[in-house]
């Protein structure tokens, strides 16, 4: 039997840290056995962004690559590529982007609000405001018909499908599926500073992260404000360390928010545990990074030979796409 095919990506914007891990990754490589996957690294939607600074753009892109692979990621079973290594994602961008009406944009919720909580940035942009044009494109040039997501991306995926039903129904031809949301349950961890986990407001632990940053930063996490004193009684249910402990160690949160609830193990030692359970937890992903280090020029095999699997099939679709166009 055929496997169905997915698409994903991320945009090579800074480290990958646990949230990604734990949200994204784990989920991807369980993914592989069964679907024919698509990995990409999104470099156009990270100059979106990053337009204005993008130093750090290639640096990025091949640490990102090297955690994939750490992860269990397999070019064995999985296309990773480069998504500017395909020239097709900008031309069935350019094609979307005269057949999407300019209110359809213009209410994405995820665009509103990262207009409104994005301040270090100008993202009053051409470019940004097309983000969900240029996804479609992504999609759509692989004929995914599935995508993993979080629920904060469903309306960028519901978008996607009004552009395939808007293209198909204007040339007469079924040519683009619909694609629908894969919404797996992940574990969902916040920020060191009880936020969303995100590059942005630094509040991240870096899935590449030495032991000893790790202790300073979850000694630096929030915790349960009702408690002052020692004795008095903790709150794991409403403690962000305590869900840390749900995801990396279940097997000893009940223990844990016991001790807590009866106020006999303090904040500090609590933070002190989780920070090895942490460091424990990353280390065997740390050993095949530093391994994957000593070999660049590999990484970039693997991303040059995924990169012309993925034109092959973008390529196709592209032609057809043309042909519908009458473009020669």
């Amino acid at each position: 039997m055929t496997k169905k095919r997915i698409l994903s990506g991320m945009r090579p914007t800074g480290p990958l840290h646990i949230g990604h891990l734990v949200g994204a990754l784990d989920n991807w490589v369980k993914l592989q056995d069964e679907y024919e996957c698509f990995f990409m690294v999104a470099d156009w939607h990270a100059l979106m962004s990053e337009y204005a600074d993008p130093a750090d753009l290639k640096e990025n892109l091949i640490n990102d690559v090297i955690d994939w692979l750490a992860c269990g990621i397999s070019p064995k079973k999985s296309t990773i590529f480069i998504q500017s290594h395909v020239q097709e994602h900008l031309e069935l961008y350019m094609i979307f982007s005269v057949i999407t009406p300019l209110g359809w944009l213009e209410r994405c919720p995820t665009y509103k609000e990262q207009l409104r909580e994005i301040t270090n940035r100008d993202l009053s942009t051409f470019g940004f405001l097309g983000y969900p044009v240029l996804q479609a494109a992504d999609i759509l040039l692989y004929k995914a018909e599935a995508v993993p997501v979080g629920e904060d991306q469903l309306p960028h995926l519901e978008l996607t499908r009004e552009i395939s039903r808007r293209f198909n129904s204007l040339y007469k031809k079924d040519i683009f599926p619909q694609a629908q949301a894969l919404l797996t349950k992940t574990p969902r961890i916040l920020g060191l500073d009880g936020r969303k986990m995100s590059k942005s407001y630094n509040n991240f632990i870096a899935i590449s992260e030495g032991p000893k940053n790790i202790r300073l930063k979850v000694q630096s996490m929030f915790t349960d404000p009702l408690r002052i004193k020692f004795t008095d009684p903790g709150h794991p249910q409403t403690c962000n360390v305590h869900s840390y402990y749900a995801v990396f160690a279940p097997e000893r949160k009940k223990e844990i928010d016991e001790l807590c609830h009866k106020a006999q193990i303090g904040c500090t030692d609590c933070k002190k545990e989780l920070a090895e359970i942490l460091i424990n937890f990353l280390e065997p992903i740390q050993k095949k990074r530093t391994e994957l280090l000593k070999d660049k020029k590999h990484i970039f095999d693997i991303l040059e030979q995924g990169s012309k699997q993925a034109g092959r099939v973008a390529s196709k679709t592209l032609s057809e796409v043309k042909g519908l166009l009458n473009l020669v």
